[in-house]
C-alpha cells in the first residue's frame, strides 16, 4: 500500500523595488543560501534571477515559493538601464504576490512615486515590506506604513531587516499561506533557476564591484566564455571581464596585475564554497567601447533586447 503523498504548493513572487532597497539579500535569506549576488553599488541585479525556497505549513502542506528578484526600478536612460526596467516588470507578470521592498531608512520617498502609480493598476496581491529596520526606531516606521500601504493598494505590511533576519520567517510563512496548491516546478534541492555557468560570471561580477568600489563605472560586464568539468571532477571557468574604456583597464588589472588576481582568487574561493567542488578560474580583461549596446552580450548576461 502506497502512503499519501504530502499536498504539494507551489507559486511565485516578483521582489520589485528602487535600485539599494535589499532586494536580494531578502531573496537569498528567504531561501536560506546565497543565489544573488549583493553590493552596495547601486544597479548590481541585472538580470531576473529565480531564488527557490521551501516551506512547511502547519496543516502538513509543503509550499516551493519561486521568487524573481529583479532589478532595481529607476528613471532608465540607456539601453542597459531599460533593459534592466523591462526584466523588473516583465518579473512581475502573473505573479501570485508582488513584494515591494523600500528602504526605511530613507526619509525622502519621491522616488517611489512612479513606483506605486504602476502598482495600483495591478491585479496581483501586493505586500509592502519595509527592509533594514533594525536601525530605526518603531514610531517612524508605523508613520511610514501608514502612508504607503494605500498608495499602493498593499494587502500587507512587514517589517523586516533582511541582513540581520528579523522579520523573514514571519515574511516567508505568510507567502507559503499564499502559494496556490500545484506541482512544484523543480526539484527539492535546487535553490535558484541560474546556470553554474551564469552563476559563476555573476560572482565575479560581484567581486568586481566589492574590490574596487567605485573606482570602476557601472558600465562594465563579466562575460561567461566556457565552463568544462576536468576528468578529476574539478571545473575550469575562463571569464572576460569587459569594460568600455582603455583607463579602465589599468583599474582592472592593478599593479603588476595584482586587482586582477585578487578579484580572482576571491571569487573562484566562493565558487568553490558554492559548488562544492575545486574551482579553476581564469579571467582576462577587454575593452569594448559600446558594450552596452552589443546584442550578444544582453544574451550572455541574460537580458533581453529592449530597443
Amino acid at each position: 500500500m502506497t502512503e499519501p503523498q504530502t499536498p504539494e504548493h507551489c507559486g511565485l513572487v516578483a521582489v520589485i523595488g528602487a535600485p539599494n532597497a535589499g532586494k536580494s539579500t531578502l531573496v537569498n535569506a528567504l531561501v536560506g543560501q546565497k543565489v544573488a549576488i549583493v553590493s552596495n553599488k547601486a544597479q548590481t541585479t541585472r538580470a531576473r534571477l529565480m531564488g527557490i525556497a521551501l516551506q512547511d505549513l502547519p496543516g502538513g502542506e509543503r509550499v516551493q515559493i519561486i521568487l524573481a528578484d529583479t532589478p532595481g526600478l529607476f528613471e532608465p536612460k540607456r539601453r542597459l538601464d531599460r533593459a534592466m526596467v523591462h526584466a523588473a516588470w516583465e518579473g512581475a507578470e502573473g505573479a501570485d504576490a508582488i513584494l515591494l521592498v523600500v528602504d526605511a531608512r530613507k526619509k525622502k520617498r519621491d522616488y517611489l512615486e512612479p513606483i506605486l502609480e504602476s502598482l495600483k493598476g495591478r491585479s496581483e496581491p501586493k505586500i509592502l515590506v519595509l527592509n533594514k529596520v533594525d536601525s530605526i526606531a518603531k514610531e517612524p516606521l508605523l508613520d511610514m506604513a501608514a502612508a504607503l500601504a494605500p498608495e499602493g493598494g498593499f494587502d500587507e505590511v512587514f517589517f523586516v531587516s533582511a541582513l540581520t533576519g528579523d522579520g523573514v520567517a514571519d515574511l516567508k510563512m505568510k507567502l507559503a499561506e499564499r502559494m496556490p496548491a500545484g506541482a512544484w516546478h523543480y526539484p527539492e534541492d535546487q535553490v535558484s533557476d541560474a546556470s553554474e555557468r551564469l552563476l559563476a560570471a555573476e560572482i565575479t561580477r560581484e567581486q568586481l564591484y566589492r574590490q574596487l568600489h567605485d573606482e570602476l563605472p557601472y558600465d562594465s560586464a563579466v562575460r561567461p566564455e566556457s565552463y568544462v568539468t576536468r576528468k578529476d571532477g574539478s571545473v575550469e571557468i575562463h571569464q572576460q571581464i569587459v569594460i568600455a574604456r582603455e583607463s579602465q583597464k589599468a583599474i582592472v588589472l592593478g599593479k603588476g596585475g595584482s586587482k586582477l588576481k585578487a578579484i580572482g582568487e576571491a571569487a573562484r574561493k566562493e565558487l568553490a564554497e558554492l559548488l562544492g567542488m575545486k574551482v579553476h578560474l581564469f579571467l582576462h580583461v577587454k575593452v569594448e567601447e559600446g558594450w552596452a549596446e552589443a546584442r550578444e552580450i544582453y544574451e550572455e548576461i541574460g537580458l533581453d533586447w529592449v530597443k
